[in-house]
């Protein structure tokens, strides 16, 4: 469990480094995206054969990076969207 949330925290920042721009995410947020982005990528692994779910393996961290990514850029279009209307 606890190399789960250090995984999770790991890929979230990497994510954040990735990821062009300033992001206004408080370090609770890196580690939430984090961790789905890994589960979504060790799903996707456990997919494609390479390994079980909760495994670390090289094809899981890469597209749990990549999903984190995505999910970095989801939030943050969420949140200036709620930002945005709360302002009017």
């Amino acid at each position: 469990m606890i190399g789960f949330i250090v995984a999770g925290l790991i890929i979230g920042a990497l994510a954040r480094l990735i990821k062009p721009g300033k992001q206004s995410l408080g370090i609770l947020a890196t580690l939430l995206l984090g961790l789905v982005g890994s589960v979504i990528g060790g799903t996707i692994a456990n997919l494609l054969g390479t390994g079980d779910i909760w495994e670390l393996n090289v094809l899981g961290f890469v597209v749990a990076v990549i999903a984190s990514v995505l999910l970095i850029g989801v939030a943050e279009a969420i949140a200036s969207r709620s930002h945005r209307s709360t302002a009017h």
